[in-house]
């Protein structure tokens, strides 16, 4: 009788499975899919063929597929790899605390590419991906400006402090802080635009709120400081950058895949006010699946007349770690983050480091995201490409996660992690 087996059934969305099939015969050609369906009531699935061994099964962790969605020994690329059946659907958890991603696992016999004949099943197994283990609390933030959520790991604390920025999809993106949470960092989600009272659409930034936002974690009681770090993607890393670069409160930084200068719109803080590059819209490129590629659309910082917008970086007095994709298509932000690195060794600094990922592109997440190349943008109300390769771009997440992590505490101290 044929079986498929995840282990653990119930897990932490970054955590891997050990996915193995057994009861088939012997070099029997087989699909393995997974699918689920977000809270928008979107499908996405994956599949991959296998051929079993001479006992009839499949180990996702030791056999190769030999093609579907992926070739090669992919131990979760099953979960890297989902595609949305929506064109353009991002998989991006909203509610992260009282339901989990339920992720139902199917084997088929031979080549199986129809989505809704599951009863042809030869076996099936459900699992649920958490985003928050037991202990962890999320506590609403409304304090003075400041707008997000503010997530808690189990136990006393008190715990090092991150601040948690994304970019141009606006609202509040709660999923990246509540993984972290369970590593053990009391994360702020941290809303800018596009939510409640804030402005309701991306403009002018006021770095004085972010300053708000560091000053409120700090304050609080299960905040360990004397600073704190900030993990941000996009546009959110170019404020992340100019947060190192101003506050006195920031000690650690990831920049995912962000700029060297202001772009678009003006930087405020206090008496200074950096003006921005222009976006050059004109230079957009709209592929033949009607997405657009704004790759192009960004000023050259080192022109004469760009000098102004760079962010003077060199001036931060925390570590600040780059995390790039050499295959994004949304911003140009290997150049932008060599570019921050060579001003650094001509003077000598030693704060920064760099991650760089040949065939990543944009969206550079936690390793329960999957792959997702181009997606619906609400800012421009278009879809987006983000760029990558779907293996490559898996494996960037897998270990830059890691290393984000090892990075925050190395710099902020140590964390304590909760497990289901």
């Amino acid at each position: 009788m044929a079986t498929i087996t995840a282990t653990p059934k119930s897990s932490l969305a970054d955590e891997p499975l050990k996915i193995h099939v057994a009861g088939l015969e012997p070099s029997q050609l087989v699909t393995v899919q997974a699918s689920l369906t977000d809270e928008k009531g979107v499908l996405f699935q994956a599949r991959a063929f296998y051929w079993t061994d001479q006992r009839g099964q499949v180990d996702l962790t030791r056999d190769a597929a030999v093609g579907g969605d992926y070739s090669g020994v992919q131990p979760m690329g099953l979960f890297l790899l989902l595609k949305p059946e929506k064109p353009f659907s991002r998989l991006m958890k909203r509610e992260v605390m009282s339901s989990p991603y339920k992720v139902r696992l199917d084997v088929f016999d031979s080549i199986y590419l129809v989505s809704q004949l599951q009863e042809q099943s030869l076996a099936s197994q459900m699992v649920e991906r958490w985003y928050t283990a037991p202990g962890v609390q999320r506590v609403p933030v409304r304090h003075g400006r400041v707008r997000g959520a503010l997530f808690l790991p189990a136990g006393q604390g008190p715990f090092p402090g991150v601040i948690d920025i994304f970019g141009g999809v606006g609202g509040l993106t709660e999923f990246r802080a509540a993984l972290l949470a369970n590593r053990g960092f009391a994360t702020l989600a941290l809303a800018y635009f596009a939510y409640e009272d804030l402005p309701s659409a991306l403009g002018p930034i006021d770095l004085e709120y972010f300053e708000e936002a560091a000053e409120f974690l700090l304050k609080h009681p299960k905040v360990r400081g004397p600073r704190i770090g900030i993990v941000a993607i996009s546009k959110g890393a170019e404020i992340a950058l100019a947060m190192a670069t101003y506050l006195t409160q920031i000690e650690a930084t990831v920049c995912i895949n962000g700029t060297n200068a202001v772009h678009g719109y003006p930087l405020y803080y206090r008496d200074l006010c950096i003006q921005p590059i222009p976006y050059k819209y004109e230079h957009m490129l709209i592929t033949e699946q009607g997405a657009v590629d704004l790759s192009n659309i960004f000023g050259d910082p080192q022109a004469e007349l760009h000098r102004g917008s760079i962010i003077p970086v060199e001036k931060a007095q925390g570590k600040i770690l780059f995390v790039v994709g050499e295959k994004d298509r949304n911003y140009n932000s290997k150049a932008f983050a060599t570019e921050i690195m060579e001003r650094m060794k001509t003077l000598g600094k030693t704060h920064c480091a760099l991650l760089s990922y040949p065939g990543a592109g944009h969206l550079i997440e936690p390793p329960s995201s999957p792959f997702c190349y181009q997606s619906w943008l609400p800012h421009i109300s278009s879809p987006v490409v983000w760029g990558g390769e779907g293996q490559a771009h898996g494996a960037a997440q897998v270990h830059s996660w890691k290393e984000i992590q090892k990075f925050l505490h190395l710099h902020l101290g140590p964390a304590q992690s909760s497990r289901l």
